[in-house]
């Protein structure tokens, strides 16, 4: 509908109407030029009348001012006749047909069709239009030749070739308004004779009837006599009914609301009239005031625009209106009042922004209004109360709007100015979007951004016009005096309402009265429904209306149901019903209406704006209430009403699943059970109807994971390269599966390491959906099946039903059908009745889990730190307000090349492979009881049960030692000796063990084969598990394709459980240097005492120089209950073979001796570190050695090496078969033990020797064992200390000699550094030194020997002791 103009007084009125066939876009061409006239010049007026009939034409061509024009789309209602006379600038005085005419076009057909429409608009008793004409614009250049003549007065022919068409339209307007003013002059002309005079005081609306029921006049002047009669084109007889007279020729948009439901109950604030008296007789010839007569000629003058003539007559009628009849006409004429000041400040130039003295511009005008609407409140009608009820609430509505225009004109152009006047005068289609408030937004534009509450404020600085004036203003047309409206204006003065409100910022308010637009059009739709006219008064109305507002259609009382439904305006309705929903918190279009044609569409492509920011998951988590919940869904239940009325199905869905989508946390099941009943059977009717749109899935994102159920592990392939097959099997950090490395191949954490789900060709695997419900309903999904891409996969697609407030898993079973990459995108859901939507599932990546953490407490964060008032706190404007969301905002398009690409769910689908089960085994429930040390065999039968040969095994082994040694190695806190000997044990002594090279590697189809595995016996060990690792290597390949890098195994596991026997137990390991005593010849007759185990082991410890030799030494211990028999050998290169056998009987401990040559090492081979046997990274120890202790670590460590390398120990059952060896990893070696094994770098021998009287040596005696000397006291003997270099290299040494206790030793010479000179290898040198010894007792003598050019602490290259008793005897 046109809006409402402030200066509507002041505006001659043009309606255009469509002729004959013109097409609507060539009639909303030409149009679209014929309202850009919107004023006239005076001076452009012309006319050959000179009479009075030219008293409103201008007083000279060269007057100042204009004619302001007004094209509305429809003409007033027949209801609007009684107000020709009050309010003749709401009739249209010009009617302009225009039409179209080709070749073939007869303009005489063209001019009857013209007539014939003006019939049909205005009744045959309507004095409008005062001035028509049909323009009948060619369409091309080939009917040129018409020829017009004066046959057909009242067309107008504008040639296609003719040049400013706009021009020539301007100047035929204005001889149109001339014409105008012509017949004005005549109205007025009838209006001053005392008849009309009488006519015009007869009743409170008065009108004219035509010239030819007007009775005679009393007066005989001759003046009177001669004047014209009243223009009526409509005296002919009436043609058609009334029904078809009312038919709009633009067919108008039909329109929907929410229901009559919606308009709240008032109490009426208009006063009560008493009981009208009954309808008075005629009054004709009796003097009435001139007051009305004043008023419509001020009208006149002030449609013609001479405004000096209009303010005296306007001010004259003020006076003469003093009876309270008049009151109506005393407002209008006030409004008048107001009105000339706004055109005259168009008109002229001086118009400013800001105030004039002390007063606003605006405010006489404001007072005029005022008064005019109290005015129009005391009205009452005297008779025909029902029709003159109607007529006073529309001036009284029209007075409170245009009284809130002049407010909101000035507030919206920032004061009095060029922009206010245009505002009032020439408002354009758009009112309520001028250029102060450009980002303002239309009451159904929820896309638009309106101002912000400092832009509307500012506005209101700068005028001094608040917005609670306008609205208070404004809010006197809302009221019960409503209903007495026609429902055309009621809906033009609601919209008008509503508008204002929404461009004030008052949301809610337009919401509020917007829901009544939308009761007044359903009135309208019920009515036009409604069959015979059986309904009640108001609807009666409501039809009655609807008939005068349209043209051409079927007669009052004969419309029925329509079989074939029109939707046009249906959905100008329902986003009038969206937005009123949308300003109460609830967005009804949070489920979207799509295409039922339309192809599966991604959840990402459907949910842009939401998945560019936050995920769905995190918005509805950090969503908060808005809103009183039982008001809104009061409010749902009427746009579902609404919806269903017009009715559009689709639409009764949306709103029902979108309202349970946002508001069923605080829905009762009651209404959740409505709502969805109610959508299921919109959608079936909708379906049933046809209907090309459906509903997206709504309930939200019901899939939750997706997750590949692993498969088993005997079909679980693990992909191996090519160039393993190649390299040695026996590396001790291979990683090939089934290589003897169980301490760095653990097949579970190979498998788990996997980026991607390996799957096989042709096997069925299965995925497990998890799917939500959080409705008190059974969702019931029509379809849900995977969405993939990639290589083919087959699943079949199944109906679903979740129950309700829970979580449900769903399995899937598929299969690819070719080796490649299978990507598992999400799942395709379909709802009943819905169309099918993919639901996508991006990979939750560690980088992605991150953002989403980041984001999370983002939103967190900024929940509830900043307040937002009103509509600003409905989630989606609180959402865009949001920090994070800005920023994300900002930064999503710079980052957009950097971002990178959103993972799926990927599988690997390898070509077939081979399937081997196990046949049987020699092991007896899969146990084996073991002697610590005892080496078994373990037999297993394998059978190919596939179709594919297998070509390649390989075995791995794992066992309950091996775990906590790989953790006490990854802990780092064992030592350097320490760690050795775990991966010593670890690699050297496995449990299970196979030699490859002598087992079979092929098995056919259908075929067995039998591996042999070697178990030993390692204490601790509890079970065990045996990996059988096969493939199909050597496949046939295309030879066009490039022949893959990669093969794929799988593994066959056989668990152990092994039981081990701990009995015998080494310990006490020492090694001993031999003395005298050692090598002592026993007696013959002692010998024949001795066992001959005895004597064999007395005469193995016989050996040449004891100097070369030590005595390994050991304890064995048996904790068994039977007795074994222990041997320890001696293999060394350079002596023979020796071994030493003994019988340990249960519980006994036995001690071992073998003596064992002394062990030289190289300096470069005792200073190599401690070796690590894996290929793990090498870590520092936590203990921090001096340079000094850390090399005599390494020679220990390098020593006891080599000792075990020449000692070994075995074990064997008595009186059995079952034998084993003995470990002595457990044995630690001491520095003691250290000296006496290792060969001396200078050998120090020491002797003590006399001379004869001949000077011959003799050596002094030594007591039997051979461990002490024997020599007298106070006679002088001499030590011979003999010093040998056996290092490989020549040494320079001095000698050291300590003589304890020294107090009783006398001795000749130094005893300290004592100079021996350069030594080569294997020299030898000689000090003597004389002594003698002045007391009797125990003495000990030491000799050190130290190489120069070392450092001190390993200076020490060779020490000597010896020990002396001197007695008397």
């Amino acid at each position: 509908m046109e809006p409402f103009t402030y200066a509507s007084l002041a505006q001659i009125r043009v309606l255009l109407l469509p002729v004959g066939n013109i097409r609507r876009s060539t009639f909303e061409r030409w149009a679209q030029d014929i309202r850009s006239i919107d004023s006239v010049r005076l001076g452009d007026l012309t006319t050959d009348v000179k009479d009075e009939r030219s008293r409103f034409m201008p007083n000279h061509q060269l007057a100042s001012g204009y004619l302001h024009l007004a094209y509305p789309s429809h003409p007033p209602p027949d209801s609007h006749a009684p107000l020709s006379l009050i309010r003749t600038s709401d009739f249209p005085l010009i009617a302009i047909g225009i039409a179209s005419c080709g070749e073939n076009d007869s303009l005489a057909t063209i001019l009857t069709q013209f007539q014939t429409t003006l019939h049909e608009v205005f009744p045959h008793e309507s004095m409008f239009p005062l001035a028509s004409n049909c323009f009948v614009f060619e369409e091309s250049d080939s009917s040129t030749n018409i020829n017009l003549g004066d046959n057909f007065p009242g067309l107008v022919v504008i040639p296609s070739v003719m040049g400013h068409k706009k021009t020539y339209v301007g100047t035929l307007i204005a001889d149109l308004c001339s014409k105008v003013l012509v017949e004005l002059a005549n109205v007025m002309q009838t209006l001053e004779s005392p008849l009309g005079n009488e006519y015009l005081n007869a009743t409170l609306f008065p009108t004219l009837p035509p010239a030819s029921e007007l009775p005679r006049s009393l007066d005989d002047e001759p003046r009177r006599d001669s004047l014209p009669l009243l223009p009526s084109h409509n005296s002919q007889p009436e043609l058609t009914s009334p029904g078809f007279r009312a038919k709009s020729p633009l067919g108008l948009k039909r329109n929907s609301t929410i229901g009559p439901g919606l308009l709240p109950s008032r109490h009426a604030s208009l006063p009560m009239s008493p009981a009208l008296p009954k309808k008075r007789p005629t009054t004709i010839g009796a003097a009435s005031s001139h007051g009305r007569l004043f008023k419509v000629l001020a009208d006149f003058f002030l449609l013609a625009g001479r405004l000096e003539e209009a303010t005296i007559w306007y001010t004259e009628s003020i006076v003469l209106f003093k009876s309270p009849q008049d009151a109506a006409w005393h407002a209008s004429a006030l409004e008048g009042l107001a009105t000339v000041p706004v055109i005259e400040a168009w008109s002229s130039t001086h118009g400013v922004n800001g105030t004039t003295g002390d007063k606003d511009p605006w405010a006489d005008i404001a007072d005029k209004l005022t008064q005019a609407i109290a005015l129009y409140q005391k009205a009452t009608p005297t008779s025909e109360p029902e029709a003159t009820l109607s007529l006073l609430a529309y001036l009284y509505c029209s007075s409170v709007l245009r009284h809130s225009t002049l407010l909101y004109s000035v507030w919206s152009s920032k004061g009095w100015g060029p922009l206010a006047f245009t505002a009032m005068i020439q408002p354009g289609p758009s009112p309520f979007l001028p250029a102060t408030l450009s980002n303002n937004a239309s009451p159904t534009s929820a896309s638009s951004a309106r101002n912000t509450y400092a832009a509307l404020e500012r506005l209101t600085s700068i005028t001094g016009i608040t917005r609670a004036q306008i609205a208070a203003s404004l809010s006197q047309a809302h009221g019960p005096w409503l209903l007495h409206l026609d429902a055309r204006e009621r809906v033009r003065t609601l919209e008008y309402i509503a508008a204002m409100f929404g461009s004030l910022g008052h949301v809610r308010k337009e919401a509020y009265v917007l829901r009544e637009v939308l009761g007044c059009i359903m009135d309208l739709i019920v009515c036009g429904r409604d069959e015979k006219g059986t309904g009640s008064a108001r609807v009666l109305s409501a039809g009655l209306a609807a008939r005068n507002t349209s043209l051409g259609g079927a007669a009052q009382g004969t419309v029925g149901i329509r079989e074939n439904e029109r939707t046009e305006g249906n959905e100008s309705i329902l986003r009038l019903v969206k937005h009123v929903c949308k300003v109460h918190g609830v967005d009804l279009e949070a489920v979207k209406l799509v295409d039922v044609h339309a192809p599966n569409r991604d959840s990402q492509q459907s949910q842009s704006s939401e998945e560019a920011d936050l995920d769905e998951e995190l918005l509805s988590s950090a969503r908060e209430p808005f809103g009183w919940p039982e008001l809104q869904i009061g409010i749902i239940r009427e746009a579902i009403a609404v919806a269903e009325a017009l009715p559009d199905y689709p639409a009764v869905a949306q709103f029902s699943l979108s309202s349970l989508k946002l508001l069923h946390p605080v829905m009762s099941p009651g209404d959740q059970h409505h709502l969805y009943s109610t959508a299921s059977r919109a959608l079936l009717t909708a379906k049933r109807r046809g209907e090309r749109r459906a509903v997206d899935y709504w309930s939200g994102k019901p899939v939750v994971s997706i997750e590949i159920l692993p498969l088993p592990l005997v079909r679980v392939p693990i992909e191996k390269p090519l160039s393993i097959l190649s390299q040695s099997s026996s590396g001790t950090t291979s990683i090939l599966a089934g290589v003897k490395d169980p301490f760095l191949y653990n097949p579970r954490k190979l498998l788990s390491a996997q980026t991607k789900t390996v799957l096989v060709q042709n096997e069925p695997f299965e995925l497990v959906v998890t799917l939500q419900n959080p409705y008190v309903f059974d969702l019931d999904l029509q379809s849900l099946q995977l969405s993939t891409s990639g290589v083919p996969f087959v699943s079949k697609s199944s109906p679903v039903v979740v129950p309700s407030n829970s979580f449900h898993p769903v399995t899937i079973t598929g299969r690819a059908l070719e080796a490649g990459e299978l990507i598992i995108r999400g799942c395709i859901v379909q709802a009943p009745g819905g169309v099918s939507r993919e639901f996508v599932l991006p990979l939750s990546t560690d980088e992605e889990e991150e953002r989403r953490s980041r984001r999370r407490s983002a939103i967190e964060c900024e929940t509830g730190r900043s307040k937002h008032a009103g509509l600003d706190s409905r989630p989606w404007e609180k959402l865009s307000k949001r920090g994070s969301t800005q920023v994300g905002t900002s930064t999503t398009s710079s980052s957009a090349a950097a971002k990178k690409t959103i993972r799926f769910l990927e599988c690997k689908v390898v070509p077939e492979q081979p399937l081997l089960r196990i046949r049987r085994t020699s092991l007896t429930h899969g146990a084996v009881m073991l002697y610590n040390g005892e080496m078994s065999t373990i037999r297993i039968t394998l059978e190919n049960v596939s179709s594919l040969p297998v070509d390649l095994i390989r075995l791995t082994f794992d066992d309950s030692t091996i775990a906590p040694a790989q953790q006490a190695l990854a802990d780092g806190d064992l030592s350097v000796f320490d760690t050795y000997e775990t991966e010593y044990d670890l690699v050297h002594r496995p449990v299970f063990t196979w030699d490859s090279d002598r087992e079979p590697h092929e098995i056919q189809p259908g075929q067995k084969r039998v591996i042999t595995v070697n178990c030993f016996g390692k204490v601790g060990c509890t079970s065990g598990a045996i990996h059988a690792s096969y493939a199909y290597v050597h496949r046939p390949q295309d030879s066009l394709k490039e022949p893959p890098e990669v093969f794929y195994t799988r593994q066959l596991s056989y668990p152990v459980l092994v039981t081990v026997y701990h009995m015998l137990e080494c310990q006490a390991m020492d090694i001993l240097s031999y003395t005298g005593a050692t090598t002592t010849k026993t007696s013959d007759d002692d010998l024949d005492d001795i066992s001959p185990e005895a004597r064999a082991r007395t005469s193995l410890l016989h050996v040449g120089e004891i100097a070369d030799w030590c005595i390994f030494s050991i304890e064995v211990r048996n904790t068994y209950g039977l007795p074994f028999e222990v041997t320890f050998e001696r293999n060394q290169e350079g002596v023979d073979h020796a071994s030493v056998t003994s019988l340990v009987p249960p519980g006994s401990t036995s001690r071992i001796v073998l003596p064992v040559r002394k062990i030289s090492l190289s300096e470069e081979h005792v200073s190599r570190p401690i070796p690590m046997l894996s290929d793990r990274q090498y870590v520092v120890t936590a203990s921090k050695l001096t340079p000094a202790e850390e090399r005599a670590q390494r020679e220990l460590f390098w020593y006891r090496e080599e000792l075990f390398k020449v000692v070994r120990g075995r074990w064997r059952e008595n009186g059995g078969t079952r034998a084993g060896d003995l470990s002595l990893r457990q044995q630690r070696m001491t520095m003691p033990m250290l000296e006496a094994l290792r060969v001396e770098t200078a050998r120090v021998r020491m002797t003590l020797v006399r001379y004869d009287e001949d000077g011959n040596a003799q050596d002094v005696p030594v007591d039997p064992p051979g461990t002490k000397y024997l020599p007298p006291p106070n006679e002088f003997v001499y030590l011979r200390t003999s010093i040998t270099n056996l290092s490989p290299s020549e040494l320079i040494l001095t000698l050291n000699l300590t003589l304890e206790p020294s107090d009783h030793v006398v001795y000749q010479g130094e005893l300290l550094d004592i100079p021996v000179g350069r030594l080569a290898k294997g020299d030898s040198y000689e000090v003597e030194t004389p002594v003698a010894f002045v007391a009797c007792g125990r003495f000990d003598f030491s000799a050190e020997v130290r190489a120069l050019g070392r450092p001190k602490d390993s200076s020490l290259v060779g020490y000597g002791k010896m020990r002396i008793a001197v007695s008397d005897s």
